[in-house]
C-alpha cells in the first residue's frame, strides 16, 4: 500500500499535474485576495482577516480537486493496467486508500503555502497580531475536511469510467450538489419542518459551522461519513468488475 501511495505521489509531480494544481490554486486565490478590487480583496476589507480565503477556496476546490482525482482510476482503466493492479497482493480497500491519501496529500500541499496569507495579515493588523487565530485554524480544519470529502467523491467518479473528462464532469456535479445543492433545496422552503434537516445534509452547512472556529463533533462525524460513504461506493465500483 505504501509503495502504491508513493507511486501515485511521484506520478502527480513527474507529470506536472501536482505543480500545476498547486500553482493554479495559489494564483487564483492570490489574485482575488490581493490584486483584483473585488469583494474578496483583503486590503480593501478593512479588517485583519483572511476569512475571504475560506469563502473562495471551496469554489476553487470544486474544479481543481476533480482535476486531481479524474485520472486515479480512469487512467488505469484506459491504459489497461487496472487488471494488473487488482491482481497485486493488495486488497481493494488498500488500493483505494493509497490513491485516496495520495490525492489528499496533494490538497494538503496546496493549502500549506496559503499560511503566507495568514502571516501577511497577521503583520498588517493594528497592532500586529490582531487577528482571530482560533477562527482561522477552525476554518483551515474545515477546509481540509471539505477537500478530503471532494477527494473521496472524485475518486469514486474516476472509478466508474475510463474517460478522464467524464470523471471530471461527474465529480464536479457531485461535489457541487453536495456543497450547495441542499442549500438550494432548503431555500425553496418546500418541506416545512424538515427543511433544516435537508440543509444539514449539505457540506456547506457543516463547513460554515467549522469556519466559525468551533470544532463540533457532529461536523467531524458528518465529513468522515461522507468520506467513508464514497470510499465504500468506490469499493463496490471496483468489485463490480469481478461480477
Amino acid at each position: 500500500m505504501i509503495t502504491l501511495f508513493r507511486k501515485e505521489i511521484s506520478s502527480f509531480f513527474s507529470s506536472l499535474i501536482g505543480y500545476i494544481v498547486m500553482t493554479v490554486f495559489l494564483l487564483i486565490n492570490g489574485l482575488f485576495l490581493w490584486v483584483f478590487p473585488l469583494e474578496f480583496n483583503i486590503l480593501d476589507f478593512g479588517y485583519a482577516s483572511i476569512e475571504n480565503l475560506f469563502m473562495l477556496a471551496p469554489i476553487v476546490f470544486l474544479f481543481l480537486i476533480p482535476a486531481i482525482t479524474m485520472r486515479l482510476f480512469a487512467d488505469e482503466k484506459k491504459g489497461g493496467t487496472i487488471e494488473i493492479l487488482l491482481t497485486q497482493p493488495l486488497t481493494d480497500f488498500e488500493i483505494i486508500l493509497a490513491k485516496y491519501f495520495a490525492g489528499l496529500v496533494l490538497v494538503l500541499f496546496s493549502l500549506l503555502p496559503t499560511l503566507i496569507y495568514f502571516f501577511s495579515v497577521y503583520q498588517l493588523g493594528l497592532p500586529p497580531g490582531n487577528i482571530d487565530t482560533g477562527g482561522m485554524w477552525g476554518s483551515y480544519i474545515g477546509l481540509l475536511f471539505l477537500g478530503a470529502s471532494f477527494v473521496a467523491i472524485g475518486l469514486f467518479s474516476s472509478s466508474i469510467t475510463d474517460n478522464q473528462i467524464v470523471s471530471f464532469i461527474i465529480a464536479i456535479f457531485l461535489c457541487g450538489f453536495l456543497y450547495i445543492g441542499f442549500e438550494f433545496i432548503y431555500s425553496l422552503d418546500l418541506f416545512g419542518n424538515i427543511d433544516l434537516f435537508i440543509k444539514s445534509l449539505g457540506i456547506n452547512a457543516h463547513y460554515t459551522s467549522m469556519s466559525r472556529g468551533v470544532i463540533d463533533t457532529r461536523d467531524i462525524i458528518y465529513f468522515l461519513s461522507v468520506i467513508a460513504l464514497f470510499i465504500i461506493f468506490t469499493k463496490f465500483s471496483l468489485a463490480s468488475r469481478k461480477w
